[in-house]
């Protein structure tokens, strides 16, 4: 599992071209959404995705292993911060953030 804390946030936050609020759908939505989104990116752009379906953990690491699309940063924020080692506290967990650079 590919997991980057919020220095890479912090450091991606100039470069993000978009951010996508996707908090309070569910199973499938936040990866479609996210993909129509990406669709309007310039390949290299960066975009900034947060859900809180714990489905999209799995999906968005799937579609950037399957597409040309780069996962730069994934992590599990909770209610008091970033919580990249919370895989078994899934209730700890408040939404996800993803960062993703567009592709070829």
């Amino acid at each position: 599992t590919f997991v980057i804390g919020a220095i890479v946030l912090e450091q991606n936050k100039q470069k993000i071209t978009q951010q996508l609020d996707l908090k309070g759908l569910v199973c499938p939505l936040p990866l479609l959404k996210m993909k129509l989104a990406l669709k309007q990116l310039e390949p290299g752009q960066l975009m900034c995705a947060e859900t809180t379906d714990s489905g999209s953990w799995k999906d968005f690491h799937k579609f950037a292993e399957l597409t040309e699309n780069e996962l730069v940063a994934a992590e599990r924020v909770g209610a008091d911060g970033v919580r990249p080692d919370a895989v078994s506290e899934e209730k700890a967990v408040e939404y996800y953030r993803f960062i993703i650079k567009k592709g070829l």
